[in-house]
Parts: structure tokens; C-alpha cells; sequence
């Protein structure tokens, strides 16, 4: 696999190794040891989620706060999404800044999201199957939320406001100028 590094620390691409021939293609979606010796985490994933969406939806921008925090290796399996993760550490010297990629199942790039950052993702194709693994067994009451269209953020999802679709939950996030950290 290819590690991509972005402008945050810890938050990286992974691009796996792709073996395609006429039949198709093959690729390891993760591989314990080679995920802990390459990037130098060690991580058990207990938890793996998939959703699927058209275009225009919005999920997020969602974390769990500790003690359940979650570290998350996300994908897309069918179509393209705008993923993008925030910086919610409040001691870091990107706090509040977010790096944006786009995942696709052409692409099938890999974000991995370390503790202590908001994520969420734009649909930009017709549907699409988001899959994710989770170190955490999600809890609902430990569940938090910023502001996907916060002018603070200051994130461009490459979709216009007026055609993103929210579930009524995430019309209700908290903007991040109120938003105290406990990372």
C-alpha cells in the first residue's frame, strides 16, 4: 500500500495495491500487519458500518467523544464521495483545520481518521456504498456533531449548499465557535 500524507498529522491516503487483469481486479482492503508496520499504529477494529446514498447527502460531521472515541479506516465501494475530517485536538496546531479527498470505488483510496477528529462526506455520484471499520463500538450516548456548513470550517464540498440533503439530526450540530473540545 501507498501512505499518502496530508496537512495534518496522523491523518493520512492509503492507496492499496490494485491487481487487475481480464477477469478483474483484487486488492487487500486491510491487512492488520501491514497497516500497524506502515502507518505504526496499532489498532483492533471491533465494528464495521456501510450506508449507502445518492447524491447531494451530507453525513456529518460526527465523532464520539472519550471515552469512547473512534479510529476509523474509511472506503467507498460503489461511486464517489467528498470525505472530509476535522481537527477537534484541542492542543494541536491544526485544530479546527480539515483536509478533504475524494474517495471512490475507481480510486479505492482509504482514509484512515485517527481519535479526535469530526468526519463526515458529500455523495458526488448518482449513489454511493460508504464502508468504514471502527476501534470503538459506537455509543449512542457519547455521540457528537459540528456544523457541516459552519463558515468557520470554511469547507468547500464541492457540492452546492442548496442541494445538500441532512437527516434532520445533522441539521442540528453544533457550530464549532461553540464547540468545547474534551480531546
Amino acid at each position: 500500500m501507498n501512505i499518502i500524507k496530508t496537512a495534518i498529522e496522523g491523518m493520512v491516503i492509503i492507496e492499496p495495491k490494485v491487481h487487475g487483469d481480464a477477469r478483474g481486479y483484487f486488492f487487500e482492503s486491510f491487512n492488520l500487519r501491514d497497516f500497524s508496520q506502515q502507518l505504526g499504529v496499532e489498532i483492533s477494529f471491533v465494528q464495521d458500518n456501510e450506508s449507502r446514498s445518492h447524491r447531494g447527502v451530507v453525513r456529518g460531521l460526527h465523532f464520539q467523544l472519550p471515552p469512547f472515541a473512534q479510529a476509523k479506516l474509511v472506503r467507498v465501494v460503489e461511486g464517489e464521495v467528498l470525505d472530509v475530517v476535522v481537527d477537534i485536538r484541542s492542543n494541536s496546531p491544526t485544530y479546527g483545520k480539515h483536509v478533504a479527498a475524494r474517495l471512490s470505488a475507481e480510486n479505492k483510496r482509504q482514509f484512515f481518521i485517527p481519535k479526535g477528529f469530526a468526519h463526515g462526506f458529500a455523495v458526488l455520484s448518482d449513489t454511493a456504498v460508504f464502508q468504514y471499520k471502527c476501534d470503538e463500538y459506537y455509543h449512542p450516548e457519547a455521540e457528537g456533531a459540528l456544523a457541516w456548513d459552519d463558515p468557520a470550517l470554511a469547507i468547500d464540498w464541492a457540492i452546492p449548499h442548496s442541494e445538500a440533503e441532512l437527516s434532520e439530526k445533522d441539521r442540528r450540530n453544533t457550530a464549532f465557535g461553540q464547540f468545547v473540545s474534551p480531546f
